[in-house]
Parts: C-alpha cells; structure tokens; sequence
C-alpha cells in the first residue's frame, strides 16, 4: 500500500511546530504541576532539547526517562525528539533489575530523573536535526517469550500515520483529551501526540492512583471530550461513573476484548457517544483496526477494519489468503510498522516478514499471532490468539518470559503458567510449579521474589505447587487442563487465619472473596498476597461506598490492605451501621 507521506512535515516536531505557528497562545498540556500554551511547551522543550545536546545526546540516540505522569514528562517527551533523539519512557512501577536490563538493552546515552525536569534551565535554541519519518520516535518495551523484554523501536511515520489525519478519530482546537495510561504503554502514544498534532489540548490526569469515581469527576471537571480507555477500565466505568460521562463525544476502548453488556450499557446512557473498539500491536503503533460501534450488539465486538496507512491481511499457516468467514492470521502492513526489535535480528525475521502480496523493495508485514475473520463488508472479527500470548488488565504477557524467571530458581523443577478467569470477568495468571528434590517452594517467596525481577501485572496472582504438571499425549504440558484447574482455596499467606469480627469486618472479608473468588478469607490477609491488584481494589472500594456511604482512597486501602484495616477505615470515616 502507498505511504500517506508526501509534502507532509516528516517528524514529529515539525509537525508540532506547525500548530504553535497556528496558535501559539492556545493551552496546550494541562496538569497538576503546570498548565503551558503552545509557545510556551514549544519554548521549554527548546530549552530541554539544547542541554541534551550539551550532554552530547546526538541524533539517533537514546534517552530515558523517568515518565510520571505530569506535564513536565510531555515537555521532556518533545525536548527529546528536536535533539534527533528517541525517547524510552521507565515506569517507577518496574522493579530495579527490569530497568537494568532495559536501560542496558537500550545503550541510553543518557536518563533524565524527575529532578532533572523540574530544573531545565533556560538557554539557547537547540542546533537544528534533520529527523526523518523513519527515524526512531521511541521504544517500547514488551513481555519476550525467553525470558528477555523485546525493545519495539517505532518510527516517527508510524506515530504520525495514528494520529495526523486519522479516519476513525477527528480531532480539533475544541478538544480536550485526556493523558491517563502509564507513558511506557502505547496507549499514551494517541493520548499525548493526538492533541498536540492537532491543536487540541492534552489534559494530564492526576499522578495519584485514582478511584474510578475520582476518575470519572476529573473527566466532567476537565471538560474531557475525547477519552481512551482499556478494556478493563472501561468496564468499571460504565459501572461505577457513566453519568459524569456526559461531556464526552468520542470514548475509545481496547488492549483487551471488550464486553458486550458494558458497551450497550454506555450506548444506551450516552446515546451522544462515539464508541470506538480499537484493536492493535505495539509492534504497528497502538491501533491497527478500528471499530465504532453504532447500535447494541449481541455477540463479540467486531475489531472493525484499518485505519488509514494500515493494511491487513488474513492467511493460513502456508501465507496463503483465507476466505471471508474462514478463521486465520491476522498480518499488519502499513506505515504503522515498527522497525524491528532492538538488537534482536532473530525475533525480528519471526515477526517482520516480507510481504509477498507487494512488489515494492522492502515491504513488510507483521505476524500479529491474533486469529480472525473477515465478513463479505470487511469488517473483521477476533477469535484469540495463534500462540500462548495473554492480555491482563490491557498488558501483554508472555507466558514464557514468567516460566523462564520461575525456572532460574534453585528450589523450582518446573513451571507452567496460565490464564484463568475471574470472578470479575478479567483474566488472571496462576503458576503451577514442581519443587526440586521433593522440596515444597514457599510460594510467598517466591511471588516477592518475582516482583524484583518482573513488572506487577506479570506477578501471578497465584502460585500452586503441585507434586507433577500434567501431560498431553504426546508428552507436552496440558495447559488446557491447568487453565480449566481453578481452586477457590485460601493460598499460603504471612498471617495465620483468623476469622472476620461480625459486622463490617465480615462483610469486607466477604466482599473480597466475591471480588477475588478465594474463600475463607480472614481479618488479616493482604490484599496483594491474595493476587489483589489496583482494578480489583477500585471495585471493592466502590462497592463499600454504595454500601456504607464513605469514600475510601487507593492510599488508605493500600496503607492497611485487610479486611480488618479497610473496616476500620469505613468505621473512622462514619460509615458504621
């Protein structure tokens, strides 16, 4: 397919610089730490961009940083790339030896703190760099099935073909958007450069954990018209904050499957709303296909067809088209393509193969690993993945990158891990695992000791030792039986069992198990040792607010995470019956 780029600025910032000369005193970025026109981001990243080449950052390098979410992060994001430079964004969530290895993996010359955007000092413009469409704008790095993270290096052509003069999202100086997925995620790469190629305004949610009702009073307050949420997230939304909703026009979803219940539910409530299903790889730059959503559905949402500058095709295991109706192989074409995976040749010849349906020197298709198929009008439909590949809470997980960490261990012989349902209608990891000499893994260690080595969302919510996996006939494990083997039992914890207090203390023990689907909770288990995380805390938080009446903040849940502490915390905020 032919590339959209002609006479169109070939970067990033010059795209960025075309809007400052359009309106340089229109608000550009909006957060807690500072609210900033077009002339005044273009002239801070012009000072950041100046001390980076000073430090002897040089075109096509890379530079890291520290990416809270703030608007100080989106002056650092821009003053990166007019020093030619691409920029790795590092989530404080990561745990130290996962930066290690990414900043070793990624030869950073150089890594800004948050103290060094809180002092950029002012000086002369940058030297002019000549930045080209397929230069690096920034790498991304996603879970690798060995055991290693892959670094995605996305190219300023594929960051422009999302957002400048995209067919399934209008964007203009009346909008607001908002910046909420952590910068590291490619959500944040519509969420930042599609108000700021555009003229509209990027509004930066608060750095705190937000409750989904602090959430959703900060999308009516800031005046947000346009909104990207993950799956997950959209769920719990529609059904805790739908009615502050009202000044949105367009609500993009995806990174998972979305749930046919929670998007009629928000068509019926909204009927103003564009609702879009947005369908993509990192590796072709957030969205590949895009679906909205204009009437109730009954079945599985459609991820609908590409966008502009991307193309798709659907093959069989010999690269061969299917019919329309036929499930296959979903391949992505396009200006959307990332180069390659850092300094891994091999990963990228799996992935990025030739095209063989275009003639053009060098053309390229990227195996997705997702099965669809294609109706007679084109519109294509998601029937999971071609591999062991999972989405959790909206991130990409490779089995095998955990299973390679559980088997570095000394006291594990093997491991296996999966994804089970929860009582939520979200997926959750369980590892099964075999100890080594007859030994039994203390399994509370063992998950502390994977989140020094693996981000939070890639810590399974529950390790079960087992005396052997079990086996398929030919010899391989039977995932499909691990993942139908789900136990409802009490895990081993620090705190030995003591039974809910009648009253409130109950009824939070009570609460988590229905949220959780553990049963026998007691008044002193850890939200986290259960395999609790912050979607799960929001909805218990919620729930005891329509219950009781208080509000109840991530902070004080997290500060005392048992039943016993979150009781109290409802009895001190005048919530006891």
């Amino acid at each position: 397919m032919d590339s959209q780029y002609g006479t169109e600025p070939p970067s990033i910032a010059a795209h960025f610089a075309r809007q400052v000369r359009s309106s340089p005193e229109r608000i550009a970025v909006r957060g807690e730490d500072a609210e900033l026109t077009y002339r005044e981001l273009d002239r801070r990243s012009d000072h950041l961009a100046r001390q980076l080449q000073d430090r002897g950052v040089a075109p096509g390098d890379v530079v890291a940083l520290d990416a809270d979410r703030r608007a100080a992060t989106v002056v650092a994001l821009l003053g990166i790339l007019k020093a030619g430079a691409a920029y790795l964004a590092l989530e404080r969530r990561y745990p130290a030896e996962r930066r290690r290895l990414i900043l070793a993996d990624s030869g950073a010359a150089a890594v800004l703190t948050r103290d060094d955007l809180d002092a950029i000092p002012e000086g002369p413009a940058p030297e002019p760099v000549a930045t080209g469409p397929d230069d690096v704008a920034y790498i991304a790095y996603t879970s690798g099935s060995t055991g290693v993270p892959k670094g995605v290096r996305v190219p300023h052509r594929a960051v422009l073909r999302l957002v400048v003069g995209a067919d399934f999202l209008t964007l203009g100086p009346d909008d607001v958007v908002l910046h909420y997925a952590p910068v590291a995620f490619d959500a944040s790469t519509l969420e930042i450069w599609g108000p700021l190629l555009n003229g509209a305004r990027l509004d930066v949610a608060p750095e705190r954990e937000l409750a989904i009702g602090e959430l959703t009073k900060h999308i009516s307050h800031a005046g947000i018209t346009v909104l990207w949420l993950t799956a997950g997230l959209f769920q719990q939304v529609v059904e805790y904050g739908l009615d502050d909703l009202g000044g949105v026009r367009v609500l993009l979803a995806g990174g998972d499957v979305l749930s046919p219940p929670h998007v009629n539910q928000a068509l019926a409530a909204l009927p103003g709303l564009t609702l879009v299903n947005g369908y993509g790889p990192t590796e072709n730059t957030t969205f590949t296909c895009c679906h909205t959503v204009t009437a109730p559905v009954e079945g599985p949402v459609p991820i609908g067809r590409p966008i502009r500058g991307t193309g798709v095709r659907v093959l069989d295991a010999g690269l061969r088209p299917v019919p329309d109706g036929e499930v296959g192989e979903l391949y992505a074409t396009g200006d959307g393509l990332a180069l390659d995976y850092l300094g891994n040749p091999e990963e990228t010849a799996r992935a990025f193969l030739p095209d063989p349906f275009d003639d053009r020197p060098g053309a390229r298709m990227y195996r997705t690993g997702d099965l669809v198929s294609r109706r007679a009008d084109g519109v294509l439909d998601y029937h999971g993945r071609a591999d062991r590949q999972v989405k959790i809470r909206g991130f990409r997980i490779e089995p095998g990158e955990i299973e390679a960490a559980l088997a570095a261990r000394g006291d594990i012989d093997g491991a296996a891990v999966v994804a089970q349902p929860g009582p939520d209608g979200g997926k959750h990891l369980v590892a099964f695992v075999t100890g080594r000499g007859g030994a039994r893994p203390a399994t509370l260690t063992v998950r502390r000791e994977l989140g020094e080595v693996l981000p939070s969302y890639a810590v399974p919510s529950h390790i079960r030792v087992v005396e052997a996996l079990p086996l398929t006939a030919n010899g391989k494990v039977d995932r499909a039986a691990l993942a139908a083997d789900r136990s409802p039992a009490r895990p081993e914890l620090n705190a030995a069992y003591r039974a809910p207090a009648p009253g409130i203390e109950a009824a939070v023990a009570q609460l988590w198990s229905d949220h959780l689907g553990i049963d026998g909770i007691g008044a002193d288990d850890d939200f986290f040792e259960l395999g609790g995380h912050s979607l799960v805390g929001v909805r218990i938080t919620t729930d005891l607010e329509r219950e009781y009446g208080v509000q109840i903040s991530p902070v004080t849940f997290y500060l005392a995470p048992t039943p016993a502490g979150l009781a109290a915390a409802v009895v001190q905020a005048g919530g006891a019956r």
